[in-house]
């Protein structure tokens, strides 16, 4: 069986990834690119149950798909989807006492994650989760 071309390039697909985001965004470093991405992914990934996630993470690049999931407390309690601000807060909140996440950091990592992911398949995949998780990663 041939390696997949996903797991010969992920390393390589991650780091245009976060210089994609860093340049677009004018965040300072990848470092901050990094704990952006990391904080948008977890604060995501509170919302849905394991099976959801799961599905979520089939449309994400295998290093994206890794931190999406690292971590996870599968046990926890599912958090609702709720105002953009709070959601916002959320985020800001994850990156503490590090660096702090500006109020436009989902917008800035949905856009960014849209240019890296086949589009349909990750529309499709929202579509069938909980409310709330297409203006999630609305860009």
């Amino acid at each position: 069986m041939t390696l997949p071309r996903d797991y010969v390039r992920a390393f390589q697909d991650f780091e245009q990834f976060l210089g994609d985001l860093k340049d677009s965004t004018l965040l300072a470093t990848h470092n901050v690119a990094y704990a952006e991405t990391r904080a948008v992914l977890h604060v995501f990934r509170r919302r849905l149950t394991a099976e959801q996630g799961l599905a979520f993470a089939t449309v994400l690049p295998p290093l994206l798909r890794a931190l999406f999931v690292e971590d996870w407390p599968i046990g926890a309690p599912v958090a609702r989807f709720g105002d953009p601000d709070d959601l916002a807060a959320e985020v800001a909140a994850e990156r503490e006492p590090h660096n702090v996440a500006p109020s436009s950091a989902i917008a800035d990592v949905a856009a960014t994650l849209r240019r890296h992911v086949d589009r349909v398949a990750l529309d499709q995949v929202l579509a069938a989760l909980p409310d709330g998780a297409r203006a999630y990663w609305r860009a």
